[in-house]
């Protein structure tokens, strides 16, 4: 009897598997098999490098054998006032990028939305996409002959006598801050606003009519149509850009920063790179990254329950 009670119940479950939407859709989960297997090994895995933040890290004895020492690095890090004065440079260029790289993109895809000439608009796009398939390194050097002593922009600026003298730009700490974000915003805006305008795409084209009908304007119809449609991924994106506040960004403060302008632009990720690949402080600079990943993630925690509190809109 037992026994039967047994086979009804493996029997029932069975049938209620081969049922599911897990199932029937399991081909598809064979086929994202390797991906989840991909992110395991190479995103997760390196993780365990963490453990190096609370130990005195010896390359000969590795992470097993290296001596433990708690917290002790994550003390020395909010006791130096180098790493408190890299960790402002990071937050003020992350919270200048975070603004204009989410208005701009945003008021740019208005725009191209609102172009009635289509060949214009393929043309605006293409033009505005480009520069984030440019590398870093490239996009660095451009500017950074432009804005040059000898550059073209000095040459035009006293042409038309707005100076008299040319100006060392990236020497100059007080346009640092200005100048970083301007270049990271430039190659990213055209990228960003490709959300939007698929958010655009999405709105019902006869609402666009009815108001149209009711003898509402083309601005009219941005700020009371296109905008309150797209909220949601206006405030989608901003939650998750607070989560980068800690991640000023390697590339351009690397590239475009100099010894002049070090004070204003050692960020946390160029801070980490020099204390650990040239300077061997290994355990330090890991825990001043594990840091940085905890910080980030309390941020995106904090702007979701802000947004929850204030829209109707939230990540969970």
């Amino acid at each position: 009897m037992q026994l039967l009670d047994c086979q009804n119940f493996f029997s029932y479950n069975l049938k209620k598997f081969k049922n599911s939407k897990v199932f029937n859709q399991r081909y598809l989960f064979f086929m994202s098999l390797p991906f989840i297997v991909w992110i395991l090994i190479f995103s997760f895995g390196p993780m365990f490098g963490w453990v190096m933040a609370f130990q005195d890290f010896n390359p000969s004895k590795g992470i097993l054998g290296s001596p433990w020492v708690g917290l002790k690095h994550f003390a020395l890090l909010f006791e130096s006032k180098e790493a408190l004065l890299v960790v402002r440079n990071t937050v003020v260029i992350s919270f200048l990028s975070i603004i204009a790289g989410n208005i701009l993109p945003m008021f740019l895809a208005l725009s191209i939305n609102e172009l009635s000439n289509k060949a214009l608009k393929r043309t605006i796009q293409t033009i505005s996409y480009l520069p984030y398939f440019v590398s870093y390194v490239v996009v660095a050097n451009i500017f950074l002959s432009i804005f040059s002593y000898d550059g073209v922009v000095n040459d035009i600026l006293l042409e038309l006598g707005f100076i008299d003298k040319r100006i060392l730009v990236w020497a100059d700490k007080d346009k640092f801050w200005g100048m970083v974000t301007f270049v990271n915003v430039w190659k990213e805006l055209g990228w960003r606003s490709i959300i939007y305008l698929a958010a655009i795409a999405s709105i019902d084209t006869q609402i666009y009519e009815a108001a149209m009908l009711d003898g509402c304007g083309r601005i009219k119809r941005i700020f009371h149509i296109t905008i309150p449609s797209i909220l949601h991924i206006v405030v989608l994106l901003w939650i998750l850009s607070m989560g980068d506040i800690f991640k000023a960004g390697f590339d351009f403060s690397y590239l475009l920063g100099n010894s002049a302008t070090r004070e204003v632009s050692e960020v946390i990720d160029t801070y980490v790179f020099r204390l650990g690949m040239e300077s061997g402080m290994y355990s330090f600079s890991t825990a001043v990254s594990l840091l940085k990943v905890l910080l980030g993630s309390v941020m995106v925690i904090i702007t979701n329950k802000i947004a929850r509190k204030y829209t109707e809109y939230s990540l969970w």
